[in-house]
């Protein structure tokens, strides 16, 4: 038996992620409607290279600021903070589309687990190019290290919620009930 996630979860993560599900159901009901023959693997696919390249240039712009001599650290400050927030809903939209299109909940409690595996993963992204400045690496590194990593975490979580979500839809009718194992 589903369960749907507590109020004070969904008011977190629409409040401090700004995590839209109206948003995301109207992406996947769009993306039906346009690709009427693809399977939900290959709509999976298509938002997952949309997602990798959003990253990809996200990462990127995460650390640009080290270019302007003086406001580097107030703005890199700045910029980690909102550039981690806004991957990190890019990351939890994209598995929640792909959640949506293999048709499961995406109001069910089973994807809070999911959704907090990928807020973890994308602090680690982002937070890898500052390491990189920490141990005294060329700074110039940190931007298409930035970008690179970023894009590499959206490929990882877009590719895991297509493996779970693909198996979870396969093992509906036969395990009709059953607990789902956790994302990773």
């Amino acid at each position: 038996m589903q369960s749907l996630q507590s109020q004070l979860t969904d008011d977190f993560f629409y409040f401090f992620l700004r995590l839209r599900k109206d948003r995301i159901r109207k992406v996947v009901k769009t993306l039906q409607e346009r690709c009427p023959g693809e399977t939900p693997e290959q709509l999976a696919r298509r938002l997952l290279a949309s997602q990798r390249q959003l990253s990809f240039l996200g990462g990127a712009l995460l650390h640009l600021p080290m270019f302007f001599p003086g406001l580097g650290a107030v703005l890199q400050g700045l910029g980690a903070a909102g550039g981690a927030a806004v991957l990190t809903r890019m990351h939890l939209y994209l598995i929640l589309e792909i959640a949506l299109l293999y048709g499961q909940d995406i109001d069910d409690e089973d994807r809070v687990p999911e959704m907090v595996q990928v807020v973890l993963a994308t602090g680690v992204a982002v937070g890898a190019p500052f390491l990189m400045e920490y141990f005294g690496v060329n700074p110039l590194l940190a931007l298409p290290t930035a970008a690179l990593s970023s894009a590499a975490l959206a490929q990882l979580i877009g590719e895991q919620a297509i493996r779970l979500y693909s198996q979870r839809t396969a093992q509906v009718p036969e395990t009709a009930g059953a607990a789902a194992p956790a994302m990773g």
